[in-house]
């Protein structure tokens, strides 16, 4: 019912015919380079939010032991 291996290959002999396998290698590596810049963005973001978390927890328990 799905796509076979064989069709997957026509695809892929087709799409190679037309970019060529140069201009597919730097698509592969812009991709791959697109991933990592986005999984570190969100590992920054992470780490953001468990700091201003931690900061705004230990601002609360300051806060009262003042009142």
């Amino acid at each position: 019912m799905g796509i076979s291996v064989t069709k997957l290959l026509i695809i892929l002999a087709i799409v190679i015919i037309f970019f060529g396998t140069k201009r597919l290698k730097n698509v592969g590596s812009d991709l791959g380079a697109a991933i990592k810049g986005f999984r570190a963005a969100i590992k920054d973001g992470e780490d953001d939010t468990s700091t201003a978390n931690s900061e705004a927890t230990d601002t609360k328990s300051k806060q009262d032991e003042k009142g």
